[in-house]
């Protein structure tokens, strides 16, 4: 007796959870029983899309178009780069060229002009023997066997230093350098042209072109202007 009443207790309680859960009758049919009556509802059209749905292929596109411009940016860099490095290969290069050029250019002039103090010292010797020959002037034996064995002498150092490199500068006549010529004194010389060598006083040489020791000479000085023929005056007339 007592189950049944404890059964017949919960009935009740059953009957409301029942009632509780079945849908209400509101009067507004459901979408799909209005979708049902073959009526157009405008409220029952398909719901446009979501904004986050349309603005996925706007993203998708403007991602690429970030892509690519970076990586046009990265070519561009990169261009610059490989440029910079072509043109600092180029640099070292051509320095490195210079370099050799500079380093062969100096062992020449060492070969060439590493006798120049040797040279230099045995010059006063040729003046020496120059300077002789001009004195032995005598006709005696012994004055003649003298001079010959100094022009042989003299013949021999010059062939020797001719040999290597030495060339012996003798300007006379010609017009001053002052490159190869030292102008001791200047002389009036009315049938020379100015500036003119008329005179060696010593003898020049060169090392494989360069200068050793100029020529010391004298040159033609210009005539003075009292001497020169007066200008006729422009403004005179012929007539006068």
């Amino acid at each position: 007796m007592t189950q049944e009443r404890g059964v017949q207790d919960r009935q009740p309680e059953q009957e409301q959870v029942l009632q509780q859960n079945e849908p209400q009758d509101t009067g507004v049919p459901a979408p799909e029983a209005a979708a049902d009556d073959g009526v157009f509802n405008p409220d029952a059209q398909a719901a446009p899309a979501s904004p986050s749905d349309t603005d996925e292929p706007a993203a998708d596109a403007q991602a690429e178009a970030t892509d690519s411009d970076t990586n046009l940016v990265a070519l561009v860099r990169a261009r610059e780069e490989l440029e910079k490095a072509q043109d600092q290969v180029l640099r070292a290069t051509a320095e490195v060229q210079n370099v050799k050029r500079r380093a062969r250019l100096d062992v020449e002039k060492a070969h060439k002009f590493a006798l120049d103090k040797f040279v230099s010292s045995l010059l006063p010797v040729v003046d020496g023997l120059e300077n002789g020959l001009k004195c032995a002037s005598g006709s005696d034996t012994a004055d003649a066997a003298m001079r010959e064995g100094m022009e042989l002498t003299l013949k021999l150092l010059l062939e020797a230093l001719k040999k290597h490199g030495v060339e012996a500068v003798d300007p006379l006549g010609q017009p001053l350098d002052p490159n190869r010529h030292q102008a001791v004194t200047m002389v009036p010389s009315p049938d020379k042209a100015p500036n003119t060598v008329i005179d060696t006083i010593q003898k020049g040489y060169l090392l494989n072109g360069r200068v050793v020791r100029p020529a010391m000479v004298v040159v033609a000085a210009a005539a003075p202007r009292s001497a020169q023929a007066p200008t006729p005056d422009k403004g005179a007339s012929v007539g006068s």
